[in-house]
């Protein structure tokens, strides 16, 4: 009779271990489900920065950057329609060699915001890269979406 008893008492207690394994793997489970990867939202997050990077970066000590060149071309004229124009021009131009899918290229200063370069509407940009680059009294900002 102790011998039934004492079975029943391990049969009951090795239910109550695999009911309690059960209840922790179900929760462990629902604890590590996997979560939204946010890498792929933020994989352009540098764009804006690279691009600005390599407009403003010299190759070496006697060339001139781009964003110098630009700076140049304003003020030698004076900041006038037709130096704003070619500056467009050329930022365009150059812009376009990056094979960007949207960007809009500006002049915060000196020019009040006035957009050099732009291939998109920018009101319906979702989520938006940012690089300013300050040459002389002239701020540029790109923006890249």
């Amino acid at each position: 009779m102790l011998d039934n008893k004492g079975s029943f008492y391990i049969l009951d207690a090795v239910l109550a271990i695999v009911l309690i394994l059960i209840v922790f793997l179900v929760i462990n489970s629902a604890i590590t489900m996997p979560t939204h990867e946010y890498s792929y939202e933020t994989k352009d997050i540098r764009t804006a920065q690279d691009v600005m990077e390599s407009l403003a970066g010299k190759i070496d000590f006697t060339d001139q950057t781009f964003i110098s060149e630009i700076t140049g071309i304003l003020k030698e004229e004076k900041n006038s329609k037709e130096s704003v124009r070619e500056v467009s021009e050329i930022c365009e131009e150059k812009l376009d060699s990056f094979n960007l899918k949207h960007y809009e290229f500006c002049e915060n200063n000196v020019l009040d915001g006035e957009v050099l370069a732009s291939n998109a509407d920018s009101s319906r940009a979702g989520s938006v890269s940012v690089a300013t680059r300050t040459y002389g009294d002239y701020s540029y900002t790109l923006y890249v979406w």
